[in-house]
């Protein structure tokens, strides 16, 4: 791990400058699925004010979430390099989008249909920053796994010089979010490509991704608060549950095929 990249006097943190690329990797796969839907408005502009957004609902999501760190350090925990909360950033970011679609005559679901893609993608590459500074976003620490008769032994990693140091092997979970943040991008790009109802792109970012997030927050050492899932296993559930209803209710609804610059019902 590193957590800050040493230029002369400047002390560089990973955590931002991972941040600061994956805005960047958003920023383009919105661009290019802007041009792919024939829409004119700002990618730019739209990826910024929804990074700024989804960092500081992340922030205060997470200081909601453990006000014992609010009580013992203040009100710096607002600008610490560490403690996000994904659901935070991700309701503020979505409710960001929302805005600026309705603002820009884009639409509101069709403009989460199409930054769906960037979300998944951005999300993963952002965690590498937590893999980097190793700032307590890992996972359990390793234990043998008794499977079919037979005893595995999981790989893990020790975070000796993170900012939340750690010696023994734990899960390190930044990589597999990675991992199912690539993967979930990809799969909603291809899908965003063919005809489809507004919306869909939308339900199926929040199935997949609450259900890789509940899977990943199983190995993961937050804290068990009802009927032992974490605060983020139940808002994972809850983003899951979502992203059903909202399939279930697009396939009742027309696809949509983009035709020169119109969108025509297929």
């Amino acid at each position: 791990m590193l957590p800050y990249l040493h230029l002369g006097p400047i002390n560089l943190p990973t955590f931002g400058l991972m941040l600061w690329l994956a805005a960047v990797a958003a920023a383009f796969v919105v661009d290019r699925g802007f041009k792919r839907a024939r829409v004119t408005a700002d990618a730019v502009g739209i990826v910024a004010l929804t990074v700024v957004a989804g960092i500081v609902g992340a922030k205060l999501w997470h200081v909601l979430d453990t006000p014992s760190e609010f009580r013992e350090i203040g009100w710096r925990v607002l600008w610490d390099n560490a403690g996000f909360a994904w659901y935070g950033g991700l309701a503020f970011g979505i409710l960001a989008l929302l805005l600026m679609g309705g603002r820009a005559k884009i639409g509101a679901l069709r403009t989460l249909d199409l930054t769906a893609p960037a979300a998944a993608i951005g999300y993963g590459l952002g965690r590498i920053g937590c893999f980097l500074s190793g700032d307590g976003c890992y996972g359990i620490v390793i234990t043998p796994v008794h499977l079919f008769g037979h005893i595995f032994h999981p790989w893990g990693m020790s975070f000796p010089n993170g900012i939340e140091p750690i010696d023994v092997p734990v899960y390190p979970t930044p990589l597999y979010e990675l991992a199912a943040g690539l993967l979930i991008g990809w799969w909603l790009w291809r899908r965003a490509g063919k005809p489809h109802a507004t919306g869909l792109i939308l339900g199926q970012y929040l199935i997949l991704s609450g259900l890789a997030r509940f899977l990943v927050e199983s190995i993961r050492r937050n804290p068990k608060v009802l009927w032992g899932l974490s605060n983020a296993q139940l808002a994972s559930a809850g983003a899951a549950l979502l992203g059903v209803a909202i399939v279930l209710w697009t396939s009742r609804r027309p696809l949509q095929t983009v035709v020169g610059r119109k969108e025509k019902t297929a």
